[in-house]
């Protein structure tokens, strides 16, 4: 089958959630319009395509990312949730209490979403470049990813992962694991550990859990918007700012302490399903290092109240 049908077919499925696509039929559309009216040794930019391919490609593929990571986000919060709001979002969401299965399914049928989605756009990329002999595509689709908006990048989906992988642990179900989850884990490379996820045989995640600023597994991990992870009492320091003001005060010329980018820690996200993945996969490493996080924690905020108090007196 080919894969234009397949993905018309697996969007049709899902249709009931209101999920946007990639309009890949209408994208090919284009493209062979383009290959019919071209004359030999066609130029750079295409003025049958890129008028319309590139603008639509880029519209469609910011209202997949916005709607998986929405979706995502309601999934995790969902299992996160405790008491009281547990209970309103179990309810809200339609969902048995303790339904586990429900929750690890539409976990999997969002992964699946994103891989599709993302192989549909690598797909018509690479069509772009054989009908045109040229490398635009691939320019484009890295553009895509050095401003961190493929949806393969999305910190929400490896917090997917990780809940997954909470879940299934948890309740020793598989579920669908084998299908979209091949191989996949908290994996250790000389010590150094990452998130390794097979979701098919064309597409492999490595997510590197080393925090580049303590060069330790990160703790109490954060996910900047340019992609790096890192704890977040490094993630403080680096952007000069404290644990009691958070992430959201610092300075706008603040930059990642990796790529140098700034503008990086507004909104920035918490990792709390991978936080529980690594505190089960390294607990003793775990317990030492939440009693050295907890004592820094302690100190900073005893600075701050003190100076806030010095501050308000006036001394």
């Amino acid at each position: 089958m080919k894969f234009c049908k397949k993905y018309e077919e697996y969007m049709q499925t899902h249709d009931q959630n209101n999920l946007p696509a990639v309009g890949f039929k209408n994208l090919k559309k284009i493209l062979k319009r383009c290959r019919r009216d071209k004359s030999p040794g066609c130029t750079h930019p295409c003025q049958v395509c890129d008028g319309s391919f590139f603008p639509s490609l880029t519209k469609e593929m910011s209202m997949v990312l916005g709607c998986f990571n929405e979706c995502a986000q309601k999934v995790v919060d969902v299992h996160l949730a405790s008491g009281f709001r547990k209970y309103v979002m179990w309810c809200t969401h339609k969902l048995q209490r303790n339904n586990h299965g429900a929750l690890i399914q539409q976990g999997n049928d969002l992964v699946g979403y994103a891989l599709i989605n993302a192989i549909a756009m690598r797909k018509i990329l690479k069509k772009y470049d054989k009908i045109h002999g040229s490398n635009q595509g691939e320019a484009f689709r890295s553009r895509v990813q050095s401003m961190h908006t493929e949806i393969l990048q999305s910190p929400w989906l490896y917090e997917l992962i990780a809940f997954h992988i909470n879940l299934t642990e948890t309740k020793g179900k598989m579920g669908n694991r084998a299908e979209l989850f091949e191989r996949c884990g908290i994996i250790f490379d000389d010590g150094k550990p990452s998130l390794s996820c097979h979701l098919s045989h064309a597409v492999t995640l490595e997510i590197d859990l080393t925090c580049s600023v303590c060069l330790d597994t990160v703790f109490d991990p954060v996910c900047l918007t340019c992609g790096h992870i890192f704890c977040f009492l490094c993630a403080c320091k680096s952007g000069s700012v404290t644990i009691v003001d958070g992430l959201k005060t610092t300075k706008p010329t603040a930059k990642c302490p990796l790529c140098r980018e700034a503008r990086v820690y507004h909104g920035s996200l918490h990792l709390d399903e991978l936080n529980i993945l690594l505190s089960k996969s390294c607990p003793k490493y775990w317990e030492e290092r939440h009693k050295t996080e907890r004592a820094e924690r302690i100190r900073q905020t005893k600075e701050h109240w003190e100076a806030q108090s010095r501050s308000f007196l006036g001394i």
